[in-house]
Parts: structure tokens; sequence; C-alpha cells
């Protein structure tokens, strides 16, 4: 099984989903793991209160790569609250493999990527609330 597993991974960091730039993002942030030298940026573009368009460009490890891909698929659609309440171990979940401590931050890039892009964005218009103080703990 988890042959199957790193096929999955392999596969999403060959060809991942939604790799490419928005026109005019609601929300970008480009985030980076300076320890391994990994690079995400994040675009979404967000319509009534749900994540309408997602992208992402980057470079780095397959995990980091196939993580952005599997999480970008993740999101598109959803409501922006239930992005932010996304955890790690979410994104984990998605990945479907065992990731050593070493390769924890490569794998959780892309959703502190997403977040900080939430919290720095502007608001899409009247109706939409303002982004929530983010409650304790890390992203």
């Amino acid at each position: 099984m988890d042959d199957l597993y790193r096929d999955y991974i392999l596969e999403h960091y060959r060809r991942p989903h939604n790799f490419g730039v928005l026109e005019s993002p609601d929300a970008s942030f480009e985030g980076n793991n300076p320890l391994c030298g990994d690079r995400i940026t994040i675009m979404l573009g967000i319509r009534d209160g749900v994540v309408a368009e997602v992208a992402f460009t980057g470079r780095g490890c397959a995990i980091s790569q196939a993580s952005a891909s599997l999480l970008t698929d993740e999101i598109r659609g959803k409501r922006v609250e239930e992005v932010r309440q996304m955890t790690p171990d979410d994104l984990l979940d998605l990945l479907g493999i065992e990731v050593s401590p070493a390769r924890l931050k490569c794998a959780l890039l892309s959703l502190d990527t997403v977040s900080h892009a939430l919290a720095e964005r502007r608001p899409d218009g009247p109706g939409e609330p303002a982004a929530p103080a983010a409650a304790g703990g890390e992203s």
C-alpha cells in the first residue's frame, strides 16, 4: 500500500494540479522554507466568501509540491471560513503518507502559505467578514 501512496505523491509532483498564475487574485502569498529552499506562491480568487479560483507556483521537493497540488484541489469551492479552519492534520490526511519530522515543514508549507494569504487579503465586498484574529497556536 505504501508504494501506491508514493506513486500518488509523485504523480502530483510531476503533474501538479492548479499550477499556474491567476490574473487578478484577491489573495496571494509567497511562502518558503529556508531550511530546504522550498518556495510556494498561492493565489486565491474569492467570490461571495468562497474560493472560486486557486493556483500556485513554486519549486521544491516532491512533498512540498504534491502538498500544494492536493491542498489547492481540496480548497477550491470551499467557503473561506472552512479553509481557515483546516489543520495540519487535515493536510497530512490528504497526503496519506507518513511524514518524518524532518519533512513536516515541507508538507505543511502550502497550508501555512494559504493561511497567510487569507490573513493578508483584502475583503471582497459587502457581507465578507474581516479575517478573525488567530486563535492561539501555530499555523
